[in-house]
Parts: structure tokens; sequence; C-alpha cells
């Protein structure tokens, strides 16, 4: 078998055929020559398939199962698309001209019916079809020019919509046949022989795009910019042009810039992936196409598509580059949903296609156990495959596994050609290659069959002894620490091994070189990266150990004839430090192991007693369980503890790379004592000075510079809430932990932290949990730590803020970090995007930066990241106001028949619904002396006020709810004055008597008449209504006479007050003028009506008399008819 060629690099994606759609076929037995597949479409859940025979096959694609078959008489069915939004609706188009709009009915398991057909181009083949998804509308069409609406009559878009029959509207006609059509946002874009048309359907405007004519069939699409920073901006076109050529317009139709494709597509093609046959790549240099592009696409992750009968071609435009071409034999037509293609093949013959990355490809193939074609694949995108990021998705371990499954005999040279691939991968969480190296250029390493590194130092050897003296190696050996002094840096920061592995593989990944050969089979990154880490470790503990003994003997330093007689005083030390630095190895060794044992022996212990249900479910003898085990625990993973005697005692009972720590960050410790006693000598200074100075200054200047000094402690060193030093976060385990152990360990410190959290312990040996948890955090299972913290933060604030800065340490490594910290607040949102999938408490530490950076913009954006941060999260984090803008964005992010819904389910506890109903009535919301008069009545007119959170006041007060929880609710919204709250409380409540008199006191009419007004319902409503109107319109014709009248000559407009007059007028409408003035008389209300009134009066009588008059006459006539056919 030939060698396969390599793809170059700037090829990254592919087209693979991964299903077979001919069983499908076969099974609906358009595989025959009499009947055949000639449109189809495809949605997220159907696949719709019209044949020459008039039917509609609609194919569920979870499982690839046929629904329905919907059959048409009318001729052979020619065009076919489902509605985007509502899967429900599909739109069919047969050879004689007809549309038809079908209605599924799946939700309430009716019948299909046609719910809307049209002959308007009848005698004409029907060319397009597109949706209108928000009025149901479709837009058709046809080989003459004409364009045409259909709308779909449904009860989806109403009471009675479901009866009525739409009329087909003429959009218009253009100069030749349609090609293609498109809607976004009330456009509609029309494409034809000649030119493309731009169509506001609102305002009835059109445009044509660009002033250049073309003569053949040249597609044109809208394309959406709901990406990264382009999101909210209006879409844009892009048509056809001749010589694979394509304009950019803008929504108005304004050509922005030409695209050449001409020239980029002089590359040889793509092989399509396929199960047919082997692919195979020409690398030849073709020449130049010149191709028009029958139709466009919008498809996936802003891409464009189109295809020829040969071809298939998506571009990226946004950078005008060419993603992939690939040769497809006798294309018909193409449907695309996201990523996925459903091609149509002239012999009826249908292919899917899948647009993937090339290690998501592989992935799908090795699933698949399809090997020759995945090891195909990985010879063919080697640039692709060997990237650290395809680790994610094709592991080493796959590709070994691939490499054994592949026939020595058939596929030898795609083995050898694998096997290279696979010595160039690059680990997912690899070690930077200048670690490697320089450790390569100091000491020597064998790689053992296990994977671990064998270092073998090369200071003992002969060359050394003869060639070096004792200071040129102690300068050798401060040159080595100089080179490994960013490790110690990084552990400084992060205090964690793991953050530099993190650190060095994010390196690795962005360019650097990895030179250390691997001859070996490639073991997980994450032992080899310990092996680097351990011989590393040893280097630094021999060299630290080096200089520390040079540093005591001071004597050798003092001699000047060194050089002469220094070479065996040299050789003793040496001999004695080797000898100190075994017998140390060999005392650390047991310690470290018996310790483990005993840890090991005490966690079992705990762990078989907490499986006993009388024990896990007894606080207390849980609580005992964890306090057995607590102690040794302390004793074997716990902090040392500060003395005197391991003071001194620090060379010997410190390992070495540990004592190198320590006195690395002394030399740095000592820094801010010297700064210390400058600005103590700086006061003495100053005080000597305040000595001459009058006694109301010095005082004056002193206050200042204690309260300086106190500001600058308070900055420098945080208080625990006891008044002392709160204890670092251990992010990082002191000792290692096997992975067996380490797994008991973690469930045992969570469950001891969240029984500390939530019971407080009595006993002298607990340990409180905030404290707990700053010292085992690297114990801890982070998601239930976090899930503790949000039940709990409000009475322990220390345990929310110790879980915060312990995540904030453990992400510092984190690239994300960088763009947060350089404020630009879209790039972050757009980097904590590229994390996907997200892990909670990484996340939310991440977004405690975002928000300490940008304040309430960040908290706004936070929305986007549900459901793995919750309103729970944001709450504990942000301030009550920037909250409140967190969830008015998240609900209002939903579609409006889901929000309530929503935030229902958002509501857990309950509780919360009372605390978020006071957060929304007490931010952004009108003063209570605005709302309220100082007796607790409703202001005139004061429910016109606008709430900044009026949205989500709406909805909490619709939620279902019990009766106590609404009466709350209710005395909320009086006592804030929100009164269309609490109309609408009053009315689910029967208080009705409370609403009308608050009407009343609003004085606005329309209260009573809207859809969420309180409408009177009884005689007995109405006489209370008139009674409270003529009361509150008796005050305020006294308040009018003591301050003065508001009215100004009688002119202003009171047809909308709640007057007697209005009310009558309202009641006469209901039940009749003559009703209306008798019930007035039985209210004891003198009323003179105005002359406007009267006049309405004789017209409701007038219309009342005909009323009878006209239902009298029908009467008859029916009595008449009856009597006519009994006889």
């Amino acid at each position: 078998m030939p060698l396969i060629p390599v793809v170059p690099e700037n090829h990254s994606h592919v087209l693979a055929e991964l299903d077979c759609l001919d069983p499908l076929l076969s099974a609906l037995r358009l595989d025959s020559g009499r009947l055949k597949c000639t449109c189809l479409a495809v949605s997220r859940k159907w696949l719709a398939l019209g044949t020459s025979a008039g039917g509609l096959h609609l194919i569920q694609r979870e499982g690839w199962k046929q629904r329905l078959i919907l059959t048409h008489k009318e001729g052979a069915i020619t065009q076919v698309s489902c509605c985007p939004q509502d899967e429900d609706f599909i739109a069919v188009s047969t050879s004689q001209g007809l549309v038809v709009v079908w209605e599924l009915q799946l939700e309430r398991r009716g019948r299909p019916e046609r719910v809307s057909v049209s002959w308007e181009h009848r005698g004409h083949a029907i060319t397009a079809l597109c949706w209108d998804s928000g009025a149901l509308r479709v837009f058709v069409g046809d080989s003459g020019g004409k364009v045409s609406c259909l709308r779909a009559g449904s009860s989806k878009l109403g009471k009675g919509t479901a009866f009525v029959i739409f009329p087909v509207q003429t959009i218009t006609n253009v100069d030749s046949r349609v090609v293609q059509l498109g809607y976004q946002d009330s456009r509609l874009l029309v494409s034809s022989l000649s030119r493309c048309y731009l169509c506001d359907t609102d305002r009835e405007k059109f445009w044509r795009v660009g002033n250049k004519e073309r003569d053949g069939e040249y597609g044109a699409c809208f394309f959406p910019q709901n990406k990264g920073l382009l999101v909210g901006q209006p879409p844009l076109l892009y048509c056809a042009r001749p010589g694979s050529r394509m304009w950019e317009a803008s929504f108005n139709g304004e050509v922005l810039s030409t695209h050449q494709f001409k020239q980029q597509l002089a590359c040889p093609p793509l092989p399509l992936i396929t199960y047919r046959n082997e692919p195979h790549y020409h690398s030849g240099q073709k020449s130049p196409q010149s191709v028009a592009f029958p139709k466009l696409l919008y498809m996936g992750d802003q891409n464009l598509l189109t295809w020829t009968d040969s071809a298939i071609y998506i571009f990226t435009p946004h950078n005008g580059q060419v993603l992939l071409w690939t040769e497809v034999k006798d294309l018909v037509d193409i449907a695309v949903y996201r990523s996925e293609l459903f091609c149509l093949h002239g012999s009826g013959h249908l292919s899917h296609l899948s647009l993937l990355s090339a290690e998501r490809c592989v992935e799908r193939l090795l699933r698949r156990e399809s090997w020759p074609l995945a090891a195909a694949v990985c010879c063919m995108f080697q640039h692709a495959i060997t990237t650290g990021r395809a680790r994610k998705s094709i592991p080493i371990d796959r590709l070994e596994h691939l490499r054994s499954q592949l026939s020595s005999s058939t596929h030898m040279d795609m083995i050898g050609q694998l096997e290279e691939v696979i010595s160039k991968l690059e680990p997912l969480d690899s070690a930077c290659s200048s670690r490697r190296s320089s450790i390569s250029s100091h000491e020597s390493f064998n790689v053992l069959d296990c994977g671990i590194y064998r270092v073998i130092s090369r200071r003992g050897s002969q060359s050394d002894e003869e060639t070096c003296s004792l200071i040129n190696q102690s300068m050798s050996e401060e040159e080595r620490l100089k080179e490994f002094s960013f490790v110690q840096e990084e552990d400084q920061v992060d205090n964690d091994p793991q953050s530099s592995e993190r650190l060095e593989a994010e390196r690795s990944e962005q360019g650097l070189p990895f030179h250390l050969p691997l001859s070996f089979r490639p073991k997980p990154p994450r032992i080899a990266l310990q092996a680097v880490k351990d011989s590393v470790s040893s280097f630094v503990k021999k060299t630290t150990e080096k200089i520390n003994t040079l540093q005591m003997n001071s004597e050798l330093w003092q001699r000047p004839d060194f050089r002469e007689g220094g070479q065996a005083e040299m050789s003793a030390t040496s001999a004695s430090f080797t000898e100190e630095t075994e017998n140390e190895v060999y005392v650390e060794m047991p310690n470290t192991e018996a310790d483990m044992l005993e840890l090991r022996s005490a966690t079992e212990r705990a762990f078989s007693q907490i499986q006993d249900p009388l024990v896990l479910l007894d606080p207390a003898c849980l609580g005992e369980t964890l306090l057995e085990w607590l102690p040794v625990l302390e004793r074997v993973l716990g902090p040392a503890e500060p003395g005197s005697a391991a003071v001194r005692n620090s060379n010997t009972d410190v390992p070495g790379e540990q004592r190198w720590e320590r006195d690395y960050m002394t030399t740095f410790s000592e820094q801010p004592e010297e700064s210390s006693c400058s600005s103590r000598e700086h006061m003495e200074s100053a005080t000597e000075e305040n000595t001459e100075k009058p006694p109301e200054l010095r005082e004056e200047e002193e206050s200042q510079c204690e309260s300086q000094l106190t500001l600058d402690c308070d900055e420098k060193e945080p208080v625990a809430p006891n008044g002392s030093s709160p204890e670092p976060v251990q992010v990082v385990s002191p000792k290692p932990v096997p992975s067996d152990l380490l797994a008991y360990l973690t469930q045992l410190a969570t469950l001891y932290t969240e029984l500390s959290c939530f019971r407080n312990q009595a006993d002298e040996r607990a340990l409180d949990c905030t404290t707990f948890l700053r010292r085992y955090f690297f114990l801890l299972d982070p998601e239930r730590i976090r899930r503790m913290c949000l039940l709990c933060y409000q009475e322990q604030p220390a345990v929310k803020s110790s879980f915060i800065d312990a995540m904030l340490d453990v992400t510092q490594s984190s690239k994300v970090v960088e763009v947060i910290q350089r404020g630009d607040l879209l790039r972050s949102l757009r980097s904590l995007r590229e994390l996907q999938p997200w892990s909670a408490p990484p996340l939310l530490a991440h977004l405690h930066r975002l928000y300490e950076k940008h304040g309430e913009a960040a908290v706004r954006s936070f929305c986007q990241f549900y459901p793995t941060i919750t309103p729970a999260d944001v709450m504990a984090m942000a301030q009550q106001s920037h909250f409140l803008a967190y969830l008015d964005n998240l609900v209002q992010s939903r579609t409006e028949g889901h929000r309530l819904a929503f935030l229902q389910s958002l509501l857990e506890p309950e509780s919360l619904r009372q605390d978020w109903l006071e957060l929304a009535l007490t931010h952004d919301a009108p003063q209570c002396s605005d709302t309220l008069t100082p007796d607790g009545l409703p202001r005139w007119h004061s429910h016109c006020f606008s709430w900044g959170y009026g949205r989500l006041l709406s909805l909490l007060i619709r939620l279902p709810a019990d009766l106590s929880s609404k009466q709350k609710m209710t005395e909320m919204c009086r006592s804030h004055g929100y009164w269309m709250g609490y109309l609408y409380l009053c009315r689910e409540l029967q208080r009705r008597t409370e609403a009308f008199s608050t009407i009343c006191q609003l004085d606005d009419i329309t209260l009573l008449e809207e859809a969420e007004g309180v409408e009177p319902q009884t005689l007995d409503e109405w006489k209370l209504l008139i009674q409270l109107s003529q009361r509150c319109s008796s005050v305020s014709e006294q308040a009018a006479g003591v301050n003065g009248s508001s009215l100004s000559n009688g002119s202003a407009d009171c047809s909308g007050k709640v007057s007697p007059e209005n009310l009558t007028l309202l009641l006469a409408r209901m039940t009749g003028p003559d009703r209306a003035m008798a019930m007035l008389e039985e209210c004891g209300v003198q009323l003179v009506l105005s002359p406007h009134s009267k006049l309405v009066f004789e017209l409701l009588r007038v219309t009342e008399k005909r009323q009878r008059a006209t239902i009298q006459t029908m009467l008859e006539r029916c009595d008449r008819f009856l009597w006519s056919q009994h006889a």
C-alpha cells in the first residue's frame, strides 16, 4: 500500500459520511426505478423526503424511524420546507403548482391536516419555498418570477384563526425565474437569474442589491451575526456572482465588498471520508476554478455552503477563506441542519455527510471501529492530530490501540506512518520542553520500562573531580539554581505542584518545541510529568544542601592557599555530605511510609463505620467517628507546629527541597521587615520634628499618622473574625498521597466539613469549619463545598470567603486570568466560553475576578453561564442591586411563553420568592412618598410610575403560591405602592372591595376595563363601586376647595376619571340605560348628567330598541319556517 500524502496545515476540517441511508430508502421502496426521491428538507426532528408519486415521507431522525406519510394527488413533490421554529408545520409544493401547508398536530395526537392551500402558481414550476416562522407565513417563488405569500391558519396564532382562511398575497413579480428565497427580520431576499432583490415586508419597499446584472442560476442568503462580539448586529447578505465571486452586502442591500475565491480554489480537493472507498488525496496543483454557485446556505459555525453537480464548497466569509472543497458526484440538492448535510443525488440516492474537524472525525471513526479509515485520516491530517489540543478527544492510548488493530500484512506502510505520527504527539498537559532540555544539559537520565525517569548526576564523574575545584562546583550549582528559579517562583505563587505542570502545558501548546526524543512507548502525561518533577526535586535538594554546607564551612573561604590544598578537604567534605544525605533519606522514608500506613488504617476504619446506616444517619455517632479519624489526619497531613526546636532542627527535620524553599522565602520576607524598620525610623525623625511644632498641630499629625499605619496594616494582613490572622489555604498536599487513599480521604474530609458547618462541634478535638477548609482544601470535593457554601453563606460568611480564596488560588495559573486582568470584558467572556464544558467551582472563581474588575456590567453577562452558575451563586457573590440586574436578564433571555415556568424552577427554596420580590420593590423603584399618601393610601395616578424591574415583578406575583404567600406579597405590594401588582393579587384573593377602593383612589377608569383590571361582576359590586366613587369625589372636591382646583376652566379631560357619571355610562352599556338610572336612585346618588352623557344614553336606548326589534323579527321568521316544515 503506498504512503498516504499529508494534507497542508491550512486544512483542518473534512466531510465525512458516517451513516448509510440505503437501508432507509429500501424500507421506503425509494430505491426502485419506478419510485424516486425528488426533494428533501431537514430540521432538528425531521428528515422530509418528497417522492415522484406525490408522497411526503417524514422520518424521525432519532433512530431513523418513519412516522408519517402525507399523500398528494396533485402531482409529484417538487419542493418541501420545514418551519424552523415550529416543526409541527411543513410546506410542500407539487408539479402542478399547488402549495400546501400541513399541520402535523403531533402534540395533540391528532391527524395531520391541510391548514392552507394555494393555487396561485398553477401552471408554473415552483422553485423556492421560505418560512417566516414568527407569523407562520410561507413565501413561494416560481419559474415565472412571481413571489407570493401564504399564511397558515392555526389555533397557535390565536383564538379563531384556525377557522379563518387567509387570502394568498402576491408580493412581487421579478424579471426572471426565482432561484432562491431567504427571510430574516421582516426582510425577504429574492434571487433571480439576473439580480437580487431585498423586500421590506412590513413597509412594502423594494431594493436592488448591487447595480450589475448577471445571467444564470446564482443564489443568495442571509448570514446571521450571532457569534462573539457581533451578537446583536444585523445580518449580512451574500449574493453569488460569476467567476467564483460573492458580494457581501449590508442588511439594507448596500454592497460592502466582493470576495474572490477563484485563486483560492486552485488547490486539490480534500477527500470525502466514507466507508464506501478509501480516501485519496492528490497533492498536485490545480488550475483556478471559475464556478457558478447556484445556491448559498448558511451553515453551522459562521460558514457558507454551496455546491455544483460535482463538488461541495464551504467558505468562511469573515476571513475570506475556503474552509474546504470536496468532489461529490451527481449532486441535485442539499439540505443543511447545523453541521450536517443531506445530499440528494440524480439517481435518487441519499447521503448523510458531517462537517467535522480532523480530530473529531478520527474520534467518530474510532468509536465505530473503522480502523483503516481512522488511521488514514490520522496520517493525512498529522498537523491537527499531533497538537496537544487533540488529546482531549484522541488520547495517546486510543491511537496506540488503533495501531494494534491494523493488520501488519495489509497495512504495513500505514502502521509505519501511524507510528511516526504517534512519536510526534504532544501531551495535553505536557511539561515545557525548555525545562527538559535544561535538565538534560546538566544531568543525564534513563527511561525505565514503566515510564519513570531515572536521573544520573554527573557531579561524581572522573572528569569533574580532575578539572573542577570546589569553588567552580559551587558556582555551577548557583548557575543551575538560576536556571531552575522559575520552578521555585511558580511553587511560591501557587503552592501547587500541578499548577506548574498546567502552566508548562499551556506554554508548550503555544508553540514551544518538544526536544526530548521518546523512543519508548509513551505513558500517560501525568506519570511522565511526575517523573520529571521528582528528578527536578532530587536535583534541587542535593544542590541546595551542598550550598548550605559551603556556607557553614566558612574556613574554606578564608584560606588564601585554597587552590593548593583544597582538594583533599573537598573530597572529605563531599564524603561526609554524601553519608549524611544517605542517612537522612533512609530515615525519612520509613517514617513517611509508617505515617501513610497509619492514615490508611484510620481512614479505612472510619469509612467502614460510616457505611452503617445507624452511624451515617445519626449526627452524634457520625461526628464521633470523624473525630476519632481527625487526629491521625492532623498528625500525618496537618501543618507543622511552629516552635524554636523546629527552627533549630530545621536542617535535619525538613527535606532539602522544602528547606531550600523556606530559606528562599526567608530572604524575601526580610524585605518587608527592612521597609518597616525604615518606616519606624521615619516616624522617629518625624516625632523629633514634631517636638518643635505647636501641640495642636502635633496631635493632629500624630492622629493622621496612626490612621495611615492602621490602613497599611489592614491592607497588608487580613484579620480573621476571631482577631487573628487566618491560616493560608492549603491547595496542595504536603505529602504524596496514593490515589486510592485520596478518594476515601476526600469523602471523609468533605463529610467532616459539611457536618462542622451545619452542626456546632462542642468537642475540644474538633476543628471549626473554616479552619478545616483552609487547612485541608486539597482533600475536599469543590462541587460539594460550593453547594454547602450556598446554604450557609449568610450565617457563616468566612466559610464562603475561604472557599473563594482557595478556588482563586487553584485557578491562578489559568490563561483566562491573564485575559481578565487586562480589563477587556468581551474578550474575558469569550475566553470563558472557550473553556466549555464548564466546571462550576473554577468558573465561579473566574466570575469573581470579573465581578471585582467590572462590577454590574459583568454580572449582567453571567446569565450565559446558567445552569452551571445558578442565581444562588450570583446572589452570594454580588450586591443586591447587581443581582437583580442579573436575574432580570436571565429571565428575559427565555421566550415569553416559558419565562413564568423558568422563574418558578429557580425558586428553590420557596422562600426566595419573598426575598426577590422585596429586592425588586426596593431597587430602581419610585419613592414611597410618590405612591403613598401620609395616611398610607394610594396617590392619584401613582400606578402610572415606571418600575425598573416591572417585568420581573409581574412574573413574581403571577407564580403559583399558597394563600399565606399571596397574602404576604399583597401586603408587600401595598406597603411599597406597587398598585398594579396589588390589584392583581386582590383579584386572585377575592378581596374585591379593597381593589375597588384602590381603583377609586387611583382615579383611573381603565383599571376596570383592561384585561388586567378588576371588573364588577354583580349589581351589588356596581352599587359599592358607585358609592366609593361618590365618596372619593366628595373628598377630592373638598381638597380642591381648600387648596385650589387643578382643573383649568373646566377644560380638563374627565373621561378617564372614576366618577359616578362615568361608572353609570359603563353600567348602561352592560345593563341598559334605564337599569343604570334605577340603580343610581337605589344608591341615593343625585347625579346631573352632562350633555354628552345624555346623548350616549339616548343612543343606547335607540340601539336597545333596534336590537329587540331585530331579535323579534328573527324569532318570527324562525317560527314561520318551523310551521311550514311541520305542514
